[in-house]
């Protein structure tokens, strides 16, 4: 624990411990956005080889990645993760607070800033990497743009595309022209409501049922953390800025993506176009696996542990 006055500027902020497994020493801070939105970030102990920064996807929470921070301690990392606006304990949307909603995908890129502005005082080890996971991915991706200072980049299942049913991908275009203008950008998308907790039996996270358990224990002790089905205007949103991110140039820094064979959430074409343009990039398939390719089992989620380890040590600083 922190004997030491916080830094300037942070608030100590809330930490279920108990539900994250993850290293002891961990510091959990509020942060506020130039906006106003309170955020939260949890720091976990520095590591002599650099620092991680952990960008979680949608509807997910600091502690859902205990587990990978204690993985990345081992190896000699640090980690950082976030709480984006509207899920984990960040604030959320004023009209319901289950429902995943931004107005722009820009909103994220007030986090990340106010995110980087918090962390310059706590003199973390460099060099920094990045792993972004599904829409932490998109998060991730537009942040590199913006010059985020990693070393190398990880993706793991990254939403750099929707996967979206036959019918609601035709008629999406135009359903998302008009739900703004006759005030439907607030109720949810087609196919999702609130938040209902899920079964095992064919779930579409994984495969492993302790990593399956994990995740589940962590919102029945706090369904405070849990969060429904994104609105209309998220997905919208999430299309717009995909689309703008597959039509930029490639980037010049040393990454992986990490795709499950089983994948059912995010456009694998997408990853695998975007990865086959970038120079320095490779594309990996996990066999059988399904979204969370960390939270796998031991087998599946060793591989992908040693593809982002080997990109990180590999990495010129």
């Amino acid at each position: 624990m922190r004997t030491e006055p916080a830094p300037t500027g942070l608030k100590p902020a809330p930490y279920f411990s108990e539900v994250a497994e993850g290293p002891a020493g961990v510091e959990a801070w509020w942060v506020e956005a130039e906006d106003g939105t309170r955020l939260r970030m949890a720091v976990w102990p520095k590591g002599a080889k650099g620092t991680v920064l952990m960008f979680p996807g949608r509807t997910e929470y600091v502690e859902k990645y205990g587990r990978v921070a204690t993985d990345m301690a081992a190896a000699g990392y640090g980690m950082v993760a976030f709480d984006w606006r509207g899920q984990g304990l960040a604030d959320r949307p004023g009209h319901r607070r289950d429902m995943g909603h931004v107005l722009s995908f820009d909103e994220y890129r007030q986090d990340v800033a106010a995110f980087l502005k918090a962390l310059a005082p706590l003199d973390l080890p460099k060099p920094w990497f990045l792993i972004g996971h599904s829409m932490g991915g998109c998060i991730g991706l537009r942040a590199l743009y913006d010059g985020l200072p990693v070393a190398a980049a990880a993706f793991t299942g990254p939403m750099w595309g929707l996967q979206m049913a036959p019918l609601l991908r035709i008629i999406s275009p135009a359903v998302m022209a008009i739900a703004a203008p006759l005030g439907f950008g607030k109720i949810f998308a087609p196919s999702t409501g609130p938040w209902e907790p899920m079964a095992f039996e064919d779930n579409t996270l994984t495969t492993d049922r302790d990593q399956f358990d994990y995740m589940a224990r962590q919102t029945d002790a706090h369904p405070e953390l849990a969060l429904g089905g994104p609105s209309l205007t998220w997905v919208k949103q999430a299309i717009l800025e995909t689309s703008t991110l597959m039509a930029m140039p490639p980037l010049d820094l040393p990454s992986v993506a990490i795709v499950g064979t089983g994948e059912r959430i995010v456009t694998v074409d997408a990853v695998k176009t975007r990865m086959a343009s970038w120079p320095k990039g490779a594309y990996l398939n996990i066999e059988g696996a399904e979204h969370e390719v960390l939270m796998e089992d031991p087998a599946r989620r060793s591989q992908t542990l040693d593809a982002i380890l080997t990109l990180f040590s590999d990495a010129p600083t």
